[in-house]
Formats: structure tokens, C-alpha cells, sequence
């Protein structure tokens, strides 16, 4: 019998359901795993076993009934603290779970812990290391959620996206990552840096489980994913703006994807994006660093010192935008947004990198979001899927983007390349 800390969260779930696994004993395999492996990888800012045990033993029936759940440390727990990857907020209670954990818990699922954020989930890194090469980044900001889904902490977990929170260390520590279209999981509850890019989203090891958790914590039916569609894609493989930031490895990726995904039947073509949304490659920075300068008014104002030199500096420049700049950067995401549904006609999909390449050497910095940030700014929905390996052996993605609210479309399709580079 496998190990249980290994199971999908639907797979989890059926045996849950049908009586040959208990919450409790799933709790406990996965506090195994985090006790043999924790010390290295360091995914946690809180965790209490016992906590943990209890709330498997009490856990409500439902669709995640019994599901272990990585809390990303930007989501408010009223059993947690919240420290936002900050000193400022150490030691820091919040009253009330965020509406997303909620939820979760609502439907069945256990928060096992709080998971490790870069600083207000934008810069300085904390101190989790991949767990497919622990001399490597597992990219940010959702880095404990990432690392623990994959080695085995828990099936599923939150995280968030501003640039490429979500995708990015998703494909760096090789699992299945979710951002929904904006909006999609209510984000009241969360330590809010950008108003007009975060989302919430979630990693798991399966692009179903992603699909159950989703569903579950926004009200939505997003289908199954897993179930066989009846035609084959039309696809676009779009290299982006950002292509020149593409390191060998990922050049070598999209063509092998490329041909395996015509060999699958896929009607496979290119297709660019036209100038008004190449734009948000200069509109997204000032829009972002401007809105994360206000969000951190009290900060700047009562702990500047606190504030990493790096982030201090991009909330100076945030707050140096003229209006006229940020008038014109709003526009560029306006008409960016608008011009999106016709750039992708006659398309289900695009289908472009996930990263630059593999996770990056060291832990100083996590990586850069140069494939992600442009579909957080279209507030289009993107999954990404594990691709292979490096050259150091360690993961790369494919992202799978869609139109915005065709959620479910771009889970279902995103599983059928999934399945067809496997």
C-alpha cells in the first residue's frame, strides 16, 4: 500500500470516502514525512503536530474532508499566526481565518500550517530550499507551499500571485499550479500588496486535485478534469515578450512540447501577442510597485527599517510614479485586457513557459516571473503542469492560459497536455 503522504488529494479523497483511510491516519503520514524532512527543506513558519492531529480528528465531511491544507503566511488564520514573511508582524494573531481558508475548512479540509512567504510576498526570500535539489531556489513567493506539496507535507496548498507567485515556484519544484482567473477565490482575509493583480490560487500534484480544491473554496463547478474530452485542441504555442529571458533548456522544451502535442492530434500554431498587450511588460512594474507602496503606507510609515533594502527601494519607485504614468499604465491593462479574447480566436489554449528554465542555484533569490506576470496583469486563468528536467535534473513547467472565466475549460485542457507530453 503506498504511502499515504504521497497520494494525490483525489485520490486521498476516494479513499477517505470509502472508508480504507482515516483523516487521521493521512494527518499522521504527512507529520512523518515533515519530521524526517522538515529540518532540510523548512517550508513551515508554523506548525504544532498536535494542532494538527486534532483538527484531522474533528474535521467536517465535505469535499476536502480530511484533505492536509499548506496555508501560504499572507491568508489570516484565527488558530495561526500571520507574519506575512515580515518582522513587523511577528507574533502577530489575527481574530479570523481569511475567507479562502475559510471556506477550506468549511469543506472538510485541515490547515495543517502556515507556509513560508518571501517578505509580503514580493521580495526578500525566506529560508525554504527546493526539495528536488536543496542547494536551489523553489521559487517565490509561495515557497513553502510549493517545496511541501512537493515532498510530501501536504497534498494541497494556497498561494498567491502578483507577478508569478503561483506558476513559478509551482514549476520549479515539479507540481500541478493553479491561478484562477482574478477574483475567482475571494481574497478578503489575505495581506493585499496589489489590488488590481493578487490572486489566490493553489498548488496540488494533480491538475484534478487542483480542480477539487479550487471549486471547493470558490463555489464553482470546475469540472473534472480527468474526464475524456471529446475532440482534440487547438492550441497556440505563444513564446511571449519575454522570450529572450529563455534559457537553453526551456528553448528545447517548448520544441519537444511543441511536437508532442502534434503527435497527440493537437492543431498546433504560433501565435504572438500584438503590441497593446506586449505593453504590461513596462505597465505591470509601475502599477504593481505603486499599489504595493500604498498597501505598506503604515509600514513605510512606523517600520521603514524593517523593510528589506531591495522592497524599500521598489516601493520608492512605486511611490516616484507621476499621475499622468500611472494613468497610462492603467490604460495599458485596460486595453491589454480587451484586446486579449481576440489575440487568442480560435484558440482553447496558449501554451508557453512556465519559467525561464529550472529553479536557479542558491536561495537569495527566487527566481524571475518573466513567463508569468503578463497573464496575472490579463487576469486570465493559467495551470502549470510538470515538463521534464534541466539540466541538473530538477523540474520544468509548461503553462496552459486561457480566457478569462473559461476556468474550467483551461483545467480540462490543461490535463490533456498533461497527459500528452507524459
Amino acid at each position: 500500500m503506498p504511502d499515504p503522504a504521497s497520494l494525490t488529494a483525489t485520490a486521498a479523497a476516494r479513499q477517505i470516502r470509502a472508508g480504507t483511510l482515516h483523516p487521521v491516519a493521512l494527518m499522521e503520514a504527512c507529520l512523518a514525512r515533515i519530521a524526517a524532512r522538515e529540518p532540510e527543506v523548512r517550508a513551515f513558519t508554523h506548525l504544532v503536530p498536535d494542532q494538527a492531529r486534532h483538527a484531522a480528528a474533528a474535521a467536517s465531511p465535505g469535499p476536502l474532508h480530511g484533505l492536509p491544507i499548506g496555508v501560504k503566511d499572507v491568508l489570516d488564520t484565527a488558530d495561526m499566526p500571520s507574519e506575512y514573511g515580515s518582522p513587523i508582524w511577528r507574533g502577530w494573531h489575527p481574530r479570523a481565518d481569511a475567507a479562502a481558508v475559510a471556506s477550506a475548512r468549511r469543506a472538510g479540509g485541515v490547515a495543517i500550517g502556515k507556509t513560508v512567504t518571501t517578505e509580503f510576498a514580493t521580495r526578500q526570500p525566506g529560508p525554504t530550499a527546493n526539495p528536488r535539489g536543496l542547494g536551489h531556489t523553489p521559487g517565490g513567493s509561495s515557497s513553502g507551499s510549493a517545496a511541501g506539496v512537493a515532498d510530501g507535507f501536504f497534498p494541497l496548498a494556497f498561494g498567491t500571485q502578483t507577478a508569478g507567485s503561483i506558476l513559478r515556484p509551482a514549476a520549479y519544484c515539479g507540481v500541478v499550479g493553479y491561478k484562477p482567473s482574478f477574483g475567482m477565490i475571494s481574497r478578503i482575509g489575505m495581506k493585499i500588496m496589489s489590488d488590481s493583480l493578487d490572486t489566490v490560487g493553489v498548488m496540488a500534484r494533480s491538475v484534478a486535485d487542483c480542480a477539487l480544491f479550487a471549486g471547493a473554496v470558490s463555489g464553482r463547478d470546475l469540472g473534472d478534469p480527468d474526464t475524456k474530452l471529446d475532440r482534440v485542441p487547438r492550441i497556440g504555442i505563444c513564446r511571449s515578450p519575454s522570450w529572450d529571458k529563455a534559457l537553453p533548456e526551456t528553448a528545447a522544451l517548448l520544441d519537444r512540447i511543441t511536437t508532442a502535442l502534434s503527435r497527440a492530434g493537437a492543431a498546433v500554431s504560433e501565435r504572438e501577442l500584438p503590441p497593446r498587450i506586449a505593453a504590461l511588460t513596462t505597465a505591470h512594474p509601475v502599477v504593481m510597485n505603486n499599489e504595493s507602496a500604498r498597501a505598506l503606507g503604515w509600514e513605510l510609515a512606523t517600520a521603514r527599517e524593517q523593510i528589506s533594502e531591495g522592497l524599500r527601494e521598489r516601493l520608492d519607485f512605486g511611490l516616484s510614479r507621476s499621475e499622468a504614468e500611472l494613468a497610462k499604465a492603467y490604460a495599458v491593462f485596460a486595453e491589454a485586457q480587451a484586446a486579449f479574447p481576440a489575440a487568442t480566436e480560435g484558440l482553447d489554449m496558449l501554451v508557453t513557459p512556465s519559467a525561464p528554465g529550472q529553479a536557479p542555484k542558491g536561495l537569495e533569490w527566487t527566481g524571475d516571473p518573466a513567463f508569468n506576470f503578463l497573464w496575472t496583469s490579463l487576469h486570465v486563468p493559467c495551470v502549470t503542469v510538470p515538463a521534464g528536467e534541466g539540466p541538473d535534473g530538477l523540474p520544468l513547467g509548461i503553462q496552459i492560459v486561457g480566457r478569462r472565466g473559461e476556468d474550467r475549460a483551461v483545467l480540462a485542457w490543461a490535463q490533456w497536455v498533461a497527459a500528452a507530453i507524459d
